[in-house]
């Protein structure tokens, strides 16, 4: 996938209901979004420029919403890695960022 732009790891993944995985990745890279279990295999993936992040009408900061691919996914991105980063931004901001600026990206 080249250079990320974002990662991380320890995410929760889930669908309507359904836990996908509770140690899973999303990676943004190359203009795209790509989920993936905590063994690398790809829940999902699409480009950018159609990825919505949202956050949840509730839940903590550390969740966001995603909807690409007419399938909407549940992120709790507030893992270990997540608490023991340097940075004070959250990650869903830095998420919703980085899909920003890969929207540019061809």
């Amino acid at each position: 996938m080249g250079k990320s732009e974002f990662s991380a790891t320890g995410v929760g993944i889930m669908r309507r209901l359904r836990s996908l995985t509770r140690a899973g990745q999303v990676r943004v890279a190359d203009g795209r979004l790509a989920l993936l279990t905590s063994c690398g295999r790809v829940i999902d993936s699409a480009p950018a420029r159609e990825v919505r992040v949202e956050r949840p009408w509730f839940g903590s900061d550390d969740q966001a919403v995603i909807a690409f691919n007419d399938t909407r996914y549940r992120l709790r991105l507030g893992g270990p890695a997540a608490a023991a980063s340097a940075s004070h931004v959250s990650p869903v901001r830095r998420l919703r960022e980085a899909v920003g600026q890969a929207r540019g990206v061809g």
